[in-house]
Parts: C-alpha cells; sequence; structure tokens
C-alpha cells in the first residue's frame, strides 16, 4: 500500500486546517442570524475570518488539535496491525509538520511524548464490513469542549429543568441542560452526539460516533428526528451564544441515537463539540492505499469564503492598550470594552500555574499580560514559529490566578470561557482585568504574533511551557473588571432564568 502514508497525511492536514461543507453552511447561518455590533457578532466575525486564514494557509483552525480519533472500516482479510502502524506514523509526521500540535501527554509522570503517539493515541477503532474498499473517518475534538462532555443517569434533578425522568422528556432536558452548562468554555456555538441508554463507556462512544453524521441530516428515528429538531429550536432559545457572550446561536447541530440499556440503568451521554468541527473522511484503495473518494466534501468544489469582512469589525470606541499595564489603565476598563493589545504578552496554562504556586516565575510579570494559550509551535534552525495561538479555557486555572495575580502583579489574563469568584475578587483587590479572546481563531491571533522573544519551561512540553511573545493589534473583549463585573456570571444566570421561562411557558 504504497500510498497509504501520503493519504492519511492528506486527511490529517485537511481535517485540521479545513473545514467540512456542513459545518461551514451552520456557521454562515450562525453569523447571518446574529444580531449586528453585539460582542456575539464580533466573535462570530472574528470565526469566520479564521475559517478563511486556516484553509488558505493550511495552518490549524484552533491551535488545540485534540486527541485524534480515527474510525476505521476494513475489507476481510486486511491486515489491520499494517494500518494502525500506518496512522501512528501518519500522525507524528503531521505533527512534525505542525498540522497537529503535540497533545499526548503521560497520566503518570506528565512527560509530553511530543509527536502525539504514545500509550492508547491517537486512538483507533477498527470495524470490518463487506465493502472492497478501506474507509477511515477523523474527528479533532479539543480538550476545551471534550471537557464539556457529561452523562447523565436518569432519573435526576438539573438545574433550572427540575426532574428528568426515563422518557424522551428527561432525555430533552438533559440534552439542553449540557448546552447550557458548556457556556462559552466549550466554544459556542458547539453540537452536541448524544447517546440515550446503553452503559457507562459505550454511551460516551456512541455519543462521540453521532458527530461523524453531517449537521443537515435527517435521523431516521421519527420519534428522535422530532427531538433533534425540537432541541436545536430551544437551545437557541436558552441564548448562550457565540463564545458565551449571549446571542441567538447556540447550537449548530444535535444528533441524537439509542441504544439498548440495562433495567438498572438509564444513561443520557453527550460529547460536546465546539465550532471548530473538523471531521473528514476518506476512502482508500484495498492495494495501493491511495484516496478513491473523500467524505463530508468534494474536492472539486472551490471552498467559498466565510468572512464578508476582515475579521474584528472595529468601531472606534476601542482601548489600546500597550503591554506592560499600570493599575490606572486597568482600573479605567470596564465589562464590554474592546481593547487593543500591542507589546509583549507571556503564554502560560496548566503547567505554568501550578509551578508558579511553589516556585517564583523565570521572567518579571509585575504589569504583564498573561496568555492562557498552548500553542502549536514550529522550529526552523535556532528560529520558533508560531502556527496557531488561539485561547485555552481559562476556568482550569481557578485554583491558581488569584495568587498568581496577587504574588507576581500580573495586569491582565486573556483566556476563554471566563473565571470564577475567587479569580473576580482578585482581580477587584489587586488591579486587573481578564479579557475573553476569541476560542478556536487560533489563526487568527497567530497573524497578530510578531514574534517570539523567548521561552521558559520548555520542560513542560510544547503546549505548556511559557512562550514570551510580542504582538500587536490583539483584540480581547472585557469580560471581567476590576470592579466586579463578569459578563460570564450575567449570561450564566441569565440563560439558567430563560430555561426555567422555558419550561414553565
Amino acid at each position: 500500500m504504497q500510498f497509504l502514508h501520503e493519504s492519511l497525511i492528506e486527511l490529517i492536514t485537511e481535517t485540521s486546517t479545513n473545514l467540512p461543507p456542513d459545518v461551514r453552511q451552520a456557521m454562515g447561518v450562525a453569523v447571518a442570524a446574529e444580531t449586528p455590533e453585539t460582542q456575539a457578532s464580533q466573535a462570530l466575525s472574528i470565526i469566520a475570518t479564521n475559517i478563511d486564514m486556516a484553509a488558505e494557509d493550511q495552518g490549524p483552525i484552533c491551535q488545540d488539535t485534540g486527541m485524534p480519533t480515527f474510525d476505521v472500516h476494513t475489507p476481510v482479510g486486511v491486515n489491520q496491525i499494517a494500518i494502525r502502524k500506518a496512522i501512528r506514523e501518519a500522525v507524528a509526521e503531521a505533527t512534525r509538520r505542525g498540522k497537529l500540535r503535540p497533545n499526548s501527554v503521560d497520566s503518570l509522570t506528565g512527560k509530553n511524548s511530543g509527536d502525539n503517539v504514545s500509550e492508547e493515541t491517537p486512538i483507533i477503532h477498527f470495524e470490518q464490513w463487506e465493502r472492497d474498499e478501506i474507509e477511515v473517518k477523523l474527528i479533532l475534538k479539543g480538550g476545551g469542549c471534550e471537557n464539556k462532555n457529561i452523562q447523565y443517569s436518569l432519573p435526576c434533578e438539573l438545574d433550572h429543568l427540575g426532574k428528568a425522568g426515563r422518557d424522551l422528556e428527561g432525555v430533552r432536558k438533559c440534552i439542553l441542560h449540557s448546552v447550557w452548562q458548556a457556556q462559552g468554555q466549550g466554544c459556542a456555538p458547539g453540537a452536541v452526539g448524544v447517546c440515550i441508554g446503553s452503559d457507562r463507556a459505550h454511551g460516551y462512544l456512541l455519543a462521540k460516533q453521532q458527530l461523524f453524521r453531517t449537521l443537515d441530516d435527517t435521523n431516521p428515528v421519527p420519534e428522535l428526528a422530532k427531538l433533534e429538531a425540537g432541541i436545536m429550536e430551544e437551545a437557541n432559545r436558552i441564548g448562550v451564544g457565540a463564545m458565551g457572550f449571549g446571542g441567538k446561536v447556540s447550537l449548530i447541530g444535535c444528533k441524537v441515537m439509542a441504544a439498548n440499556r440495562l433495567p438498572a440503568s438509564f444513561f443520557v451521554s453527550v460529547a460536546y463539540d465546539c465550532w471548530a468541527y473538523r471531521r473528514l473522511g476518506v476512502r482508500l484503495d484495498v492495494s495501493s492505499g491511495a484516496i478513491t473518494g473523500w467524505l463530508y466534501r468534494d474536492p472539486a468544489r472551490k471552498v467559498q469564503k466565510m468572512a464578508a469582512g476582515e475579521g474584528f469589525p472595529l468601531s472606534g470606541r476601542e482601548v489600546v492598550l500597550r503591554a506592560p499595564l499600570t493599575e490606572a489603565q486597568v482600573r479605567a476598563l470596564k465589562v464590554g470594552d474592546v481593547v487593543i493589545v500591542s507589546g509583549e504578552m507571556f503564554t502560560g496554562r496548566d503547567a505554568v500555574h501550578a509551578h508558579l504556586m511553589k516556585t517564583p516565575p523565570p521572567v518579571d510579570l509585575q504589569g504583564a499580560v498573561l496568555y492562557h494559550c498552548g500553542p502549536v509551535m514550529l522550529k526552523q534552525g535556532e528560529k520558533w514559529t508560531v502556527k496557531a495561538a488561539g485561547p485555552t479555557t481559562s476556568s482550569r486555572e481557578e485554583p491558581y490566578q488569584a495568587t498568581v495575580i496577587g504574588r507576581y502583579g500580573v495586569r491582565a489574563v486573556i483566556g476563554k470561557g471566563g473565571m470564577g469568584l475567587k479569580t473576580l475578587a482578585a482581580l477587584k483587590e489587586h488591579g486587573a482585568v481578564y479579557l475573553n479572546a476569541i476560542g478556536g481563531a487560533a489563526q487568527f491571533y497567530a497573524r497578530l504574533i510578531d514574534e517570539v522573544l523567548g521561552f521558559e519551561l520548555l520542560e513542560f512540553g510544547i503546549p505548556e511551557a511559557m512562550w514570551h511573545l510580542r504582538v500587536h493589534d490583539f483584540v480581547a473583549i472585557v469580560t471581567m473588571d476590576s470592579h466586579g463585573g463578569s459578563l460570564h456570571a450575567e449570561v450564566e444566570k441569565a440563560t439558567g432564568d430563560r430555561l426555567e421561562e422555558m419550561q414553565g411557558a
């Protein structure tokens, strides 16, 4: 199978960099439906531009390329051991080329394998079929939305929705709750794959496999088709909106299946995917491994641009900042302000924050901008290049952030999805601010980085290292200020109230 390696490289590259047509169409509907000049509309403008940039430059749409998950069908007699080896080699090569971020971390030592290949990574599912061809489907689902997966055991009590029983009405409540609880941390507008029934482990697998359906298909089971359509209408009335900013579009897809269960168990498993809904597939010639056809897309059809303009539409009311920042500059900001940051910033996520709780930073963070980001980086000679650099979910840093702000003088934190009460109190006490960048917009933000000035703590792995960057015109929205204001808390309360109203109606 002389062409198998390159066929798999092409599949991985296209999946990481080029959204399929059904997802593009759904996001186009979202862009058109949103109220102009709102925060949600601004977020969708950046998302649309980012989608175009990624396709044009073959760069990762989102810096978090997730846990590569392959679903493979082979004819009887095909050597699956050889295909598994080829997939692992292709994943390693795609990582070296900067199409995937090195995301495989040893759960015992925390060491990054560096090439996405190690124990049980990538994930590969094999199944035989009676066709005389090989089918390989791939989904790249990032950690932010993976953390918003959720499983319910019915009957149960749900926030704002009350009792969910062992029937389709109870299932409906669970799915709506799953969309509500994701807020902006799951990079809304998202899509959900749902399994009703099965056991705990297999239910999650079947839910994730529902994400291989196209967004515009119709469920062959009438009861489930009705449920899917109803969820789409109701979920978009909750008002989570793009990036959790509030708005008209919270969900771009809902795909549900039912599996038999044990009499004692009634699980509803939900796989939540973000707007960067990356999944493609190929059909391969059994003898050569060459691509004979694509799933989800027609490569002969020209990719249509998503964005009407270029990125974030400016109003002239934006606040221009140059880092490092002063307390006075930060205290002047309030929730809803749009800021444009230039100057120096440092990346820092899970490993860096845990390190700073025990050890002083290797750089001066007084007045600094700290970016929750695990970029895709390529080293060319002695120079590092940023290939993708969107924000990661900030809530993971909640146990550390207040201490880091107070102890080291950080003035601005950039991330996505907001943070909790402890961080909000620290922003108020010390004079700092939380800026929400647009999740998944990894190409948009990478182009705003002029230079990699240095790095620290590279022993944590590329995503977890502290990168020292010089940026220009970095656009973000103030969603938590130094006066106790939090857009995230406001939207969570408003959407929860809306859920209750919808049940009452």
